[in-house]
């Protein structure tokens, strides 16, 4: 019998996907191994490169779209990929993480797509707006789990950046009276292995999962011209599997995105069914190593997400300390008509952030709605928006409260949602009240 092959799983982050990969290739009879900040060492010398831990082939899931030094993240995949086999490699998943990037191949190869408009200055940005209807989708170029992504009304003059982020508007397809919804389809090595439609929550228009959106299978039902579709904007953009969103107009059927690192928790809710075990083969495969057919359809149908045995210990050592915020602090906060500098206040008593409605209003935070969080919580509930807060170098995507702070010195509040991320100094405060507008043309 062939000797066990050593699947490497490249991602930084604790997520059920990974730990769901790991377990599949270890209960095919492989081995493997999370690489992870804790224990991934590439050295090189004038005899080579030592990988450690050493593996044949790597299994690609770091999300480029969800932190600050992308480039830094691509580098060590590359580095990696010099002298390994990997799937979904850099190039490719750094194509996929900026959505204008993938629009412009998928148009090239004919795949339809709704249309879309990148402008690099507001004034260009806004020349568009009317060719929209009185609504569009307006998304930073890069995002994830529905950050970035508004419905706006095109009267409303446009900034072509959300904090450090471009922008762009796109058409907004759907049907009439009906609840918002898509297609996910989830594509490995060229085949669909699941289908499912997502629904929108309530008051909301996007279906992310992540953000309360419904789901229900569509793997027996997808047309084959949509799972064809699938599979194309896959190969197109260099993927060897990603979770590709389609939704259907009075045109047809379009694609919206292809996701490299695509969930795999509302999949397996919609159908039963779990990509781990293809990945998983295919990079075994890729290695030259074999796996039983049977033995992948059997794990299909569980999606084990615990702990795997190769998890690497955590270091003991902290190399960095986290970034120390006060009780108030000085930061950027962008909605999708402007940017404002202003002085926040920290209130680790609060389980969300807060901003002041006028605020909201001069940036263009919005569309207001509630969540189904909300409505657990609070009898009447308050209203939510979504900020892009720039901290400390950092930037994040969170949903604030709207409420009426004009008689408070401060006019937002950071919650826990954001202090989590950093070490609060209450010993440290910035004086007064700041604003100034951060200029776009």
């Amino acid at each position: 019998m062939a000797s066990p092959v050593r699947v490497g799983v490249l991602s930084f982050h604790d997520s059920k996907e990974s730990k769901a990969i790991c377990n599949a290739i270890e209960s095919l009879g492989h081995h493997p191994e999370w690489l992870r900040e804790t224990n991934t060492v590439i050295h090189l010398r004038s005899e080579g490169v030592e990988l450690t831990p050493d593996v044949d082939v790597v299994a690609n899931r770091l999300l480029l779209s969800n932190t600050d030094q992308p480039a830094e993240e691509l580098g060590v995949a590359n580095a990696i990929a010099a002298v390994r086999p990997m799937l979904n490699e850099p190039s490719s998943t750094a194509v996929a993480a900026h959505k204008i990037a993938t629009a412009t191949r998928l148009v090239a190869a004919g795949i339809p797509i709704p249309e879309t408009v990148l402008a690099l200055s507001a004034s260009q940005l806004n020349r568009y707006r009317t060719r929209f209807g009185p609504e569009a989708v307006y998304k930073t170029a890069i995002g994830t789990h529905g950050g970035g992504a508004w419905k706006v009304d095109t009267d409303e003059l446009l900034t072509a950046r959300v904090g450090r982020r471009r922008a762009f508007l796109q058409a907004l397809i759907g049907t009439a009276n009906e609840r918002p919804h898509d297609l996910r389809v989830y594509v490995v090595d060229g085949s669909v292995v699941g289908a499912m439609y997502r629904f929108a929550a309530e008051t909301e228009w996007r279906t992310n999962v992540a953000r309360g959106g419904s789901v229900e299978d569509a793997t027996d039902s997808l047309p084959e011209q949509v799972g064809s579709m699938a599979c194309a904007a896959t190969e197109v953009v260099g993927l060897d599997y990603a979770g590709v969103d389609l939704i259907e107009g009075d045109d047809g059927w379009c694609v919206l995105e292809v996701n490299p690192t695509a969930g795999f928790k509302g999949l397996y809710r919609a159908t039963g069914r779990s990509p781990a075990p293809y990945i998983a083969r295919l990079a075994i495969e890729r290695a030259g190593g074999s796996v039983e057919a049977e033995r992948v359809e059997t794990l299909a149908a569980t999606l084990d997400d615990s702990t795997p045995s190769c998890m690497p210990a955590p270091s003991t050592t902290p190399f960095e300390d986290p970034v120390v915020i006060g009780l108030t602090e000085r930061l950027t906060v962008s909605g999708t008509t402007g940017t404002r500098t202003v002085v926040a206040s920290a209130d680790s008593g609060r389980s969300r952030t807060c901003i002041d409605i006028q605020l909201a209003a001069d940036i263009g935070a919005g569309p207001i709605r509630t969540t189904e969080d909300d409505r657990r919580r609070r009898p009447k509930p308050r209203p939510v928006v979504d900020l892009v807060l720039g901290i400390g170098g950092t930037q994040y995507t969170v949903e604030a409260e709207i409420v009426e702070r004009r008689e408070e010195r401060y006019l937002l509040v950071l919650g826990r949602d954001v202090l989590s991320n950093y070490h609060l100094d209450v010993s440290r405060n910035v004086e007064g009240y700041h604003e100034v507008s951060v200029g776009d043309e």
